[in-house]
């Protein structure tokens, strides 16, 4: 009788996926067609390169804003959640406009503060492949479900020309990761008397000018670091009119997505412990700008901020977890902390995965010297 049972309750959980398989595709429809729509669109223009590189740009500045946003101005909306969303929009619109101007000034035309003037991705393409194109859609589709991906892996290794730069993005964003996720430990050990004894209550009234200093500060340093991944389908010097394209677009995106208050990828922000606090919040921001700032400095290789982010938040989630006074309490919360970091840590992958994948699929040479690495041979 119990085998009945449990055959019924297997038959009732498999009959039941067809429906909630069903009920998913009707919630997502009007993403579907997007994607579907812009999956038509890229196979359509790719032999024309000089709108193939716009079309290619437009789908990768909302898709690597909209994913990477969650490092950046992630904090900033849960901790000003009940704020006008134009008013954030503005300040950090703003911000961008005055970033990418002074880049655009200082060097010669190229908005990616010399990013894209490292080896392996110095020249602009001149023609493009469908899965180039289609790259920022593969990141829009991992977005969607909360994966915080690399934007950096996902679309600039769709666009190296050789394997040296990949590896060396790679390397960079690994040793990125491993430092963030330290010195979050370290800090948040430091500060726990702090989070635990003053930040009760309602916060001063100053910390929301130290707060939205910082987070500017923030949203600085993350663009001189991945503005690259958008302007790669550009040239690397843009006129005056191509300029103004480029930063009114992104410049409306991102009102898009102040709009949508982060959209599905914030979940990744606010299930961690405390960053609706703005203290909290300000601390976070504090720390990555800092980060940022020292990997910017330390070389004009492109690197992976999300996963700087991810060791950041990481390494905070822990060391909360692990100050719990409780051995009972602090074991439940060091477990949970545990499996978010290696959740957030299996996506990272996952886009890496993706990101690979798609840098052989596209490019020869890439694919001849891994072959050539693993098998002793390109043939």
């Amino acid at each position: 009788m119990a085998n009945n049972i449990n055959q019924r309750i297997t038959w009732e959980k498999l009959s039941r996926r067809p429906i909630q398989i069903f009920t998913l595709v009707k919630e997502e429809r009007n993403f579907l067609i997007l994607i579907a729509v812009l999956f038509l669109t890229c196979a359509f223009v790719t032999p024309f390169p000089h709108i193939a590189m716009w079309v290619g740009f437009a789908i990768a500045g909302y898709s690597a804003i909209a994913n990477d946003s969650i490092q950046t101005i992630g904090t900033f909306i849960a901790s000003n959640s009940q704020r006008r969303w134009y008013y954030l929009w503005l300040y950090m619109g703003i911000i961008f406009i005055a970033t990418m101007t002074y880049s655009w000034l200082v060097y010669d035309g190229d908005v990616s503060y010399q990013r894209l003037a490292s080896k392996g991705f110095d020249q602009a393409p001149q023609t493009f492949s469908f899965l180039q194109l289609a790259a920022p859609i593969f990141l829009l589709i991992l977005t969607r479900l909360r994966m915080p991906v690399s934007t950096t892996f996902l679309i600039l290794s769709a666009f190296a020309t050789s394997s040296d730069a990949i590896l060396g993005v790679l390397g960079k964003s690994l040793i990125g990761y491993f430092i963030a996720f330290i010195i979050a430990l370290i800090v948040w050990f430091g500060v726990s008397f702090a989070v635990k004894n003053l930040f009760k209550g309602k916060p001063a009234s100053w910390w929301l000018p130290v707060q939205w200093v910082i987070s500017g500060a923030l949203w600085y340093t993350w663009l001189s670091q991945d503005a690259a991944n958008i302007a790669v389908f550009l040239p690397r010097s843009l006129s005056t009119s191509q300029f103004i394209g480029f930063v009114a677009y992104i410049f409306f995106g991102l009102g898009i997505l102040f709009y949508l208050k982060g959209d599905k990828i914030q979940r990744v922000v606010t299930e961690k412990s405390g960053v609706a606090d703005i203290r909290a919040a300000t601390i976070v921001d504090f720390v990555y700008a800092l980060l940022l700032l020292y990997f910017k400095n330390l070389s004009t290789i492109p690197m992976s901020t999300t996963w700087v982010f991810i060791g950041l938040l990481g390494g905070r989630e822990l060391a909360i977890s692990i100050s719990k006074k409780r051995q009972k309490k602090r074991y439940r919360s060091t477990k949970r902390a545990a499996k978010m970091i290696g959740k957030d840590m299996l996506y990272a992958l996952i886009g890496l995965l993706v990101a690979v994948i798609l840098a052989l699929a596209i490019n020869a040479e890439v694919r001849a010297e891994v072959f050539e690495a693993l098998f002793g041979s390109s043939n």
